[in-house]
C-alpha cells in the first residue's frame, strides 16, 4: 500500500483499491491503541516509580461524576509535602468541596472561592520538575494512598480535600489508618497528589 496524495492505493489480485488517507490512519491508530498490551505495558506495579508521572504509582481510582478513571500518582520530591497548614474558610460552606472521589474538583472549588483555603491553593500552585497539575487529595484518594502506599507518608493527620462541614474537614491518619474531621482552623500535614488518565484503567 502506498500514500497517493490524499488517498492510500493498493493493488488486491487484479483489483486496485483506493482508500481516504484519512480513514486507513484512523483504523490503524484505533486497532493499535485497543490492543491490550500496548494499553497497559507502560503502567508501573503499585507502588513502584513511574518516572514519566513524577512519582510513585498508587493505584487506580475509579471516576464518579462523568469523570474517567485513573491513575493516582503521589511525587516524592519534598516539595510535595508540607509539615503544618490550615485546611482554611472555617465557618464557611463550600458546595462544590464535598466529593469523597474527585479531589482536583474539590480543590478547584476551594481555590476559586472567596475565601482563603491554605492547602488547597499550596497544592494547586505547586509546579516539580515541570508538571503543574497538583491537587489536595479526596478523602477516598488518601484512603487508597494508606492502603497502597503508606511507607510514602509521614505518621500523623494529612489534610483531604473533602470538607465535612463548615467548621470541619475530613483528615486521613498515616499511624493507624483511620478517617476523621478536624477543624479548618487545625495545621496539620497536607501532600499533594496528581492523576494520569490512559487509554485502559485496570
Amino acid at each position: 500500500m502506498r500514500p497517493t496524495h490524499d488517498t492510500f492505493t493498493t493493488k488486491i489480485g487484479d483489483a486496485i483499491v483506493q482508500l481516504p488517507a484519512r480513514a486507513v490512519v484512523h483504523d490503524y491508530l484505533r486497532r493499535f491503541l485497543d490492543r491490550p498490551e500496548i494499553a497497559t505495558s507502560a503502567i508501573p506495579k503499585i507502588g513502584a516509580h513511574w518516572p514519566e508521572q513524577g512519582g510513585v504509582y498508587a493505584g487506580a481510582m475509579r471516576g464518579e461524576n462523568g469523570v474517567p478513571d485513573y491513575h493516582l500518582i503521589v511525587p516524592t520530591n519534598a516539595a510535595a509535602a508540607v509539615a503544618e497548614i490550615k485546611w482554611g474558610g472555617r465557618g464557611k460552606d463550600i458546595d462544590g468541596a464535598k466529593s469523597d472521589f474527585d479531589g482536583l474538583a474539590n480543590t478547584t472549588s476551594l481555590c476559586e472561592s472567596k475565601h482563603d483555603h491554605p492547602a488547597a491553593e499550596w497544592a494547586a500552585n505547586l509546579t516539580i520538575d515541570g508538571l503543574n497539575d497538583f491537587y489536595l487529595p479526596s478523602r477516598r484518594e488518601l484512603r487508597l494512598c494508606w492502603v497502597n502506599v503508606p511507607e510514602l507518608f509521614e505518621t500523623g493527620w494529612h489534610w483531604t480535600s473533602t470538607q465535612y462541614s463548615a467548621d470541619n474537614a475530613w483528615c486521613q491518619g498515616f499511624d493507624d489508618g483511620f478517617q476523621g474531621s478536624n477543624c479548618k482552623d487545625d495545621e496539620f500535614r497536607a501532600r499533594a497528589v496528581r492523576r494520569f488518565v490512559s487509554h485502559s484503567v485496570i
